[in-house]
């Protein structure tokens, strides 16, 4: 039996617990186009120099610096064009004295040279630029001015990115560019999503009397997707103990993390509880928190398990304070919580609970600069508008003082990602 308490939890000891039994999956080898936002999970060593040869960075002329030394408005010096260089092409033959080429971005930079003159800060004597005209330069080139180095992001044998880092568009460019076709990342996790209810009717169901659509299996399904999970959507069951029973214990035989919708409470009909302390092990019940408090955490045959409730709003928050943290760790992120900010509420608050509440609500910048947070509409956890309206849960602490207008409060940014400082 576990070392927590199983009837009653903070929110941060919920989280701990859920954190805790949540283990970083196992690592798989994927197309390097597949990996967007993957966590990488071993270094990845360049097989080149990157970039592997000197080219331009400019579209100009190719120099020996030695040769505009005295070079002056006065007194130009003028070079004869012997080649021009596009990218991709090599030029055997080096750039001796009063010669050069004309040398397009990108192009490899020719023995000899050691210098890029700009197009606009030359001027043609004879013929159109092209080889075997005459170029006029009137000042002196500087050494390695408009040439990017040879190896200058990264030298073969260097590490281009370390295990841990998360892959981005220019990471995986970079991935691309030191040799990696494929590479290395934690797996992402398949995550059951399990709606109890025998109410619950598919969205391209009219309800019946009685019924409802089952909302909860799309709304975890898209928060799932965001964190980066897997969503394995089984069908809703039906409030009794036995298809409770065998949809939970064939969720965890099949998946690597487990979360319901409903039947969490202490209800003649709610079966998650008793279910879980039947094939599995239980943690807690209930989380002292507003919306949500009705909260069942677990694991089955090692799957973690979280019972989510059923009212939409509070099935919303429950996932973002404790299921996306542990599917972020999962795949081997270390940033696991959204950036709290601090601003002043615009409006009074009251508590009728002592418990923490998470409103709804939006962070916006005042008339003044300042940051202000309001909430936004029906804060009723059966309703979901308030927070897809909103950007933000702004935290009242546990307690029952009101908070009155202008108190500065913490506000959880739900568009911002883990590891963001704002």
């Amino acid at each position: 039996m576990s070392e927590y308490p199983r009837e009653y939890a903070s929110v941060e000891d919920a989280r701990r617990q859920l954190l805790d039994v949540s283990p970083v999956l196992d690592v798989e080898e994927i197309d390097l186009r597949d990996a967007l936002g993957r966590v990488l999970a071993e270094d990845a060593v360049s097989d080149i120099d990157v970039a592997p040869f000197d080219h331009s960075a400019m579209d100009g002329f190719a120099v020996r610096t030695l040769d505009l030394a005295k070079a002056t408005e006065a007194d130009p010096v003028e070079l004869g064009v012997i080649a021009h260089i596009g990218a991709g092409d090599h030029l055997e033959r080096a750039i001796e004295s009063v010669t050069t080429a004309r040398i397009m971005t990108g192009a490899a930079v020719p023995a000899g040279a050691d210098s890029v003159i700009k197009i606009e800060d030359s001027c043609t004597v004879s013929g159109e630029g092209g080889i075997g005209s005459i170029i006029s330069f009137t000042a002196p080139a500087i050494s390695g001015k408009n040439i990017r180095r040879r190896g200058k992001e990264v030298a073969a044998g260097q590490i281009a990115l370390h295990a841990g880092e998360i892959l981005g568009p220019a990471g995986i460019g970079l991935l691309s560019a030191t040799g990696h076709p494929t590479v290395q990342v934690y797996r992402r996790p398949r995550v059951a999503v399990v709606s109890t209810g025998s109410e619950l009717v598919d969205a391209h169901t009219v309800p019946g009397p009685g019924q409802i659509r089952n909302s909860n299996s799309y709304s975890l399904g898209a928060q799932i997707i965001a964190a980066g999970g897997i969503p394995i959507d089984y069908p809703g069951i039906e409030d009794t103990y036995e298809a409770t029973k065998e949809a939970l214990t064939r969720a965890a035989q099949e998946c690597d993390f487990v979360v319901t919708s409903g039947g969490v409470s202490g209800g003649d009909f709610d079966f998650v509880k008793p279910v879980l302390e039947d094939i599995g092990t239980p943690y807690h019940c209930k989380v002292n928190m507003r919306p949500g408090r009705p909260q069942t955490m677990g694991v089955i045959k090692e799957t973690p398990f979280f019972g989510l409730p059923g009212n939409p709003t509070s099935s919303y928050v429950g996932f973002e304070m404790f299921v996306r943290p542990a599917l972020r760790k999962m795949q081997g992120h270390t940033e696991l919580t959204r950036p709290v900010i601090h601003a002043r509420i615009t409006h009074d608050a009251k508590k009728h609970q002592d418990r923490r509440y998470f409103l709804r609500g939006t962070v916006r910048r005042g008339d003044g600069g300042d940051l202000e947070c309001t909430v936004e509409g029906d804060q009723s956890s059966a309703l979901l508008r308030s927070v897809h309206e909103g950007n933000a849960f702004i935290v009242l602490p546990e307690g029952f003082s009101p908070v009155p207008a202008g108190t500065e409060v913490d506000c959880i940014r739900l568009d911002v990602d883990e590891g963001v400082e704002l």
